[in-house]
C-alpha cells in the first residue's frame, strides 16, 4: 500500500465522468496555486463571488478557499487575516501572530482547503467516480465538514466520519449539508479514538463504491499546506515586521492530521524558522509515547501521521486541555471579556477578536507562549501560528465545562485563568528534539502505518529523507496543469479566453 497520488492520470473513463459531472454543474476548479496566490484568480471568477453568500453550498466558493478573505468573509484582502498577541496578554516579549481559519468559507474553518485538495487530486487523475463512489472523510475535527461540503459543490456524494463525541456544533453543521443522515457515521470516542476511525473506514472501504479520503495520509493534505498556509504566514509576518529588523523564529501547529505543520516546512526552507509540534497533554504521544483522552477538539492522536514531516520537526509541547478549555471560558464569557478589558486594560478590539479563535487557537497560543519561555525569545523574535476555526463551534463545550468546574464563575475565576493559563504558565512539556528524540517519535508510526494500515517498510522509511518532501512539493506545478487541463476539458478552448485576466481584490 501506498499512500503517495502522483499527478498521473489512471483511469481515463473516470475522470472523464468527473468531467461531465463539473461541467452539468458549471464548476471550475482552482488550482493550487491560486489559492496560494489569490491575486492570480481569474477576473470571471471573482466576479461570480459577487452574490453569493460565504456559507452557501456554491461552487463559486471553491474560489474563496483561501486565507485572504477579509473579515466579512466575502472580499478579498492583500494581507491574510491576523491578530497579534502583546505582551500585556502572554506575559513574553515576542509578538505572537496568530492566522484566523475562520475566514474559509462554508465551514469557517481552514480545514476546507485540505479537504478541496484531496478531492480535486483524486477527480483530476481519474481515481474517483462521482457517479457510483462516495468520498468517505474520516476526522477528529472539521475535515469531515471540509469534505462533506467540498463534496457536494463537486457533485460528489461525501460521508462523514468522526467520533460520537465531538461538539454538537458540529453535528448540527452535518445535519444541514448530508445528502442522507447515513451519511454522517458516529465511532466511539472522541478526540483520541484515531484508531477506531481507521477501524471504521477499513470496514467501509471493503465496499469498491467507498473511496476513503484519510487527511492523516494524503499528501495532498501537505502540499496544499506547504503552499498555502506556508506563503500566508510568510504575508503575515511581513505585514506585521513591515520594514523592521524581526526574524520570523518560530512556527507552531498543533500536529492534528499533521497538514498544517506543513507550513513549518516552507517558512524553515526561507527563514530558518524552528518548528514546534502541538499536543495534548493528556495524551502525550510524542512526549512520552502515551496515551489518554482529552477534548482539544481537532487534533486526533495516539499515533504519528504519516505526512507529518517528523525529521524537520524541532520542538514538541504539550498542552493540557484544562488550560484550553478555562480560556475558552475565560474569552467567551461577558465575565471574561469585562475583567479582561477591565482589570487587565486589554484593548476591546483585541479581546472582541478572539471569537476568531477555538479550542485548538487556545492550544497552539499557550505552546507558542511555552516555546517563547523555553527558548528565551524576545521583542525580535516572532512567532507565528493557526487557529483553525472560531469560539462559536464550542459554545456547547463552554456551557458544559462551566457548569461542570465554575458554576458561578467571577471575576476573581477570570483572574485566576489569566494568570495561571497564560502570563504565569510554565515550560514544563516542552521539548527540544535531539536527532535522536526525532528518530523515536518517527519509529513510532511504525505501528499505525505499517502494522496497522499496510503501507510498505519501504514507504514508510522513505519519509525520513529530505529528499522525500522535497519531491512532494516540486510536483506543485504538475497539479496545477492537471487542473488546468481538466478545467479546459470540461468547457472547452474559450474555458481560458473567458477566465482570462486577474480579479482586483
Amino acid at each position: 500500500m501506498s499512500s503517495v497520488i502522483n499527478p498521473d492520470i489512471v483511469d481515463s473513463k473516470q475522470r472523464a465522468r468527473a468531467i461531465a459531472r463539473v461541467r452539468e454543474r458549471g464548476v471550475v476548479m482552482p488550482t493550487f496555486s491560486q489559492l496560494a496566490n489569490p491575486s492570480s484568480i481569474p477576473a470571471a471568477a471573482s466576479k461570480a463571488l459577487v452574490d453569493i453568500a460565504p456559507d452557501e453550498p456554491h461552487a463559486a466558493n471553491l474560489w474563496r478557499v483561501h486565507w485572504y478573505n477579509g473579515a466579512d468573509r466575502t472580499s478579498r484582502i492583500d494581507v491574510p487575516g491576523y491578530i497579534v498577541l502583546p505582551e500585556a496578554l502572554t506575559g513574553v516579549k515576542a509578538p505572537i501572530v496568530v492566522l484566523l481559519g475562520r475566514r474559509f468559507p462554508m465551514i469557517g474553518a481552514h480545514k476546507v482547503l485540505p479537504a478541496y485538495s484531496a478531492l480535486a487530486a483524486q477527480l483530476v487523475t481519474g481515481r474517483f467516480d462521482p457517479e457510483q463512489q462516495k468520498a468517505i472523510w474520516p476526522s477528529t475535527g472539521n475535515y469531515c465538514r471540509g469534505g462533506v461540503s467540498v463534496s457536494r459543490v463537486l457533485g460528489c456524494r461525501g460521508v462523514a466520519v468522526l467520533p460520537e463525541g465531538m461538539s454538537r456544533e458540529r453535528f448540527e453543521w452535518l445535519e444541514k449539508w448530508v445528502a442522507h443522515p447515513d451519511d454522517i457515521v458516529r465511532t466511539p470516542g472522541t478526540e483520541s479514538n484515531v484508531k477506531e476511525i481507521y477501524d471504521k473506514c477499513a470496514e467501509l472501504a471493503r465496499d469498491p463504491q467507498n473511496v476513503i479520503l484519510n487527511q492523516f495520509s494524503a499528501f495532498s493534505n501537505y502540499i496544499i499546506h506547504y503552499a498555502c498556509t506556508g506563503s500566508a504566514a510568510e504575508q503575515a509576518f511581513l505585514a506585521f515586521n513591515g520594514s523592521g529588523q524581526r526574524r520570523l523564529a518560530a512556527f507552531v501547529s498543533a500536529t492534528g492530521s499533521a497538514g498544517t505543520i506543513a507550513a513549518g516546512d516552507y517558512l524553515k526552507t526561507r527563514h530558518g524558522t524552528k518548528i514546534a509540534a502541538v499536543e495534548a497533554l493528556e495524551c502525550p504521544t510524542m512526549l512520552n509515547n502515551g496515551y489518554g483522552e482529552h477534548n482539544i477538539q481537532g487534533i486526533g492522536d495516539k499515533h504519528i501521521p504519516f505526512i507529518h514531516n517528523v525529521m524537520n520537526t524541532d520542538v514538541v509541547v504539550g498542552v493540557s486541555d484544562r488550560v484550553t478549555d478555562s480560556l475558552n471560558l475565560l474569552f467567551g464569557s461577558d465575565v471574561g471579556r469585562k475583567y479582561l478589558q477591565g482589570r487587565q486594560k486589554l484593548d476591546g478590539k483585541l479581546v472582541a477578536a478572539f471569537a476568531d479563535v477555538g479550542i485548538s487557537g487556545f492550544a497552539n497560543i499557550v505552546a507558542s507562549i511555552k516555546l517563547a519561555k523555553q527558548l528565551h525569545y524576545g521583542p525580535d523574535d516572532v512567532i507565528v501560528t493557526v487557529a483553525t476555526d472560531s469560539a462559536s463551534l464550542y459554545d456547547s463545550e463552554r456551557d458544559s465545562y462551566r457548569a461542570k468546574h465554575f458554576p458561578s464563575f467571577d471575576e476573581v475565576n477570570a483572574g485566576e485563568i489569566f494568570g495561571s493559563c497564560l502570563t504565569s504558565i510554565a515550560t514544563d512539556n516542552v521539548v527540544e528534539l535531539t536527532d535522536q528524540l526525532r528518530r523515536q517519535v518517527f519509529n513510532l508510526g511504525y505501528y499505525t502505518w505499517v502494522e496497522q494500515q499496510g503501507v510498505s517498510v519501504e514507504d514508510f522509511e522513505r519519509r525520513r529523507h529530505r529528499s522525500f518532501w522535497n519531491g512532494l512539493v516540486s510536483s506543485l506545478p504538475e497539479w496545477d496543469r492537471l487542473i488546468e487541463d481538466f478545467n479546459v476539458e470540461a468547457f472547452g478552448p474559450q474555458y481560458k479566453t473567458e477566465m482570462a485576466g486577474k480579479a482586483k481584490s
